[in-house]
């Protein structure tokens, strides 16, 4: 399958990208700039010069290729929009490729993340909406929810789009910019791990090269329509990844109390986002798909110490 990628340099698409040529499939991958395009032949991919800005050539790619991975975001316009910017210009390029694919039965995978489950009382599904959508959502979480309704709609279109929901937080060892170093540079900071209240809130994680092996599946044999939980540990209390950090930085862990958690407090304007509850299941992508996340667990992951280089 001849496959475009955008994003294909980040996080995820670094593991995609070889993830899918291993299988056998013709990648190319969307490059901005000199150093995206050496990075992209590096693991072994074809390079079509351009940027999420060229909505007719986003087109002309998804056209060309036998199915498209979309990873890729405006990070150009975090300094001026900030969030809100960044999501809302997903939607024109989602509706782009569905333009370019409708009525092919051609795929569509797109990455997407999983919200909090709220008052749910039971782990997030594949099934659940993409994100809260009361009227006390709103910005960010809002457009995220329209964006990846957005790419399951186009099943209506005739294209097999998907949405993979990826875990909070997607852990491995070329993890340089995500929860986890976030959460170990602040204890360093600091002197002690925190975690809020009882830490009995729940985070779910996932390691990086489960999330290429099931962006694989879904465009492999994914239905048409579908949301895909790429999650391999469905829920972690909080304290026990504070605890399993504690442990490798030789540091206390210390409960943080509600009227500290906000900014200037321990974790400042993260409060927000530490003090939610994230269970979700993945069974619904294990029987469909067949995906069974095969590596370390965010735990074990983090007891291996490639997250505590020395010196």
């Amino acid at each position: 399958m001849r496959v475009f990628v955008t994003g294909g340099t980040g996080h995820s698409g670094s593991y995609i990208v070889p993830e899918l040529i291993a299988a056998g499939h013709e990648v190319t991958g969307l490059a901005r700039s000199d150093t995206a395009a050496a990075a992209l032949s590096a693991l072994g991919a074809k390079v079509r010069r351009g940027s999420l800005q060229d909505l007719d050539g986003l087109k002309e790619a998804a056209a060309d290729s036998d199915g498209v991975i979309h990873l890729a975001h405006r990070q150009d316009l975090l300094p001026s929009g900030g969030l809100d910017a960044v999501a809302a210009a997903e939607l024109p390029i989602m509706l782009a490729y569905g333009e370019a694919l409708a009525g092919t039965g051609k795929p569509l995978v797109a990455a997407g993340s999983i919200g909090s489950g709220g008052d749910l009382g039971r782990p997030v599904t594949e099934v659940d909406p993409a994100l809260p959508s009361g009227d006390e959502y709103k910005g960010t979480l809002r457009i995220r929810n329209i964006v990846e309704t957005t790419v399951v709609g186009l099943a209506e279109q005739g294209v097999r789009s998907s949405i993979v929901r990826i875990a909070n937080i997607a852990h491995g060892t070329t993890d340089r910019a995500g929860f986890l170093p976030v959460l170990i540079a602040l204890a360093k900071e600091k002197g002690y791990v925190g975690y809020p209240g009882d830490g009995a809130n729940l985070w779910n994680a996932v390691h990086i090269r489960d999330v290429a092996s099931l962006f694989r599946l879904a465009l492999e044999k994914g239905p048409a329509g579908k949301y895909w939980h790429a999650v391999g540990d469905g829920g972690i209390p909080f304290r026990e990844i504070a605890e399993a950090i504690g442990s490798r930085l030789d540091l206390p862990v210390v409960s943080v109390p509600n009227d500290v958690l906000m900014t200037p407090g321990y974790f400042g304007f993260l409060a927000n986002i530490v003090t939610q509850s994230y269970p979700a299941s993945n069974l619904i992508t294990r029987r469909t798909l067949g995906w069974e996340p095969a590596r370390p667990g965010l735990l074990a992951d983090l007891d291996t110490g490639h997250y505590f280089p020395a010196g």
